[in-house]
């Protein structure tokens, strides 16, 4: 079940991550609708990993936590990579909405 939990983490980071990065390739674009629409979904797919996460975090402190593997070190990494992404996406989704 762990392996499943952080599999998902990774999966759902790394969604939220390339739909923030088309956001910004719609706000390129002129697509401020697009873009406003897929960093909505970022959200949405990111809180899905946080969900998992915070799982993760409530069973450690249960004591049932996982042994820590270079898979678990790389789920974290996926999910503070787009968390940072997302945010910066936005921020540069308002410079461009009023350049």
């Amino acid at each position: 079940m762990d392996e499943i939990a952080i599999m998902n983490l990774v999966v759902n980071s790394g969604n939220a991550r390339s739909l923030a990065l088309e956001a910004f390739r719609d706000a390129r674009a002129g697509k401020f609708e697009d873009a406003e629409a897929k960093l909505k979904e970022a959200d949405e797919v990111l809180l899905g990993a946080h969900e998992v996460q915070t799982e993760l975090i409530q069973n450690e402190l249960n004591g049932k936590g996982i042994d820590i593997s270079l898979l678990v070190v790389h789920s974290q990494d996926h999910l503070m990579c787009a968390m940072v992404v997302i945010d910066l996406v936005k921020e540069m989704v308002e410079m461009l909405k009023n350049k």
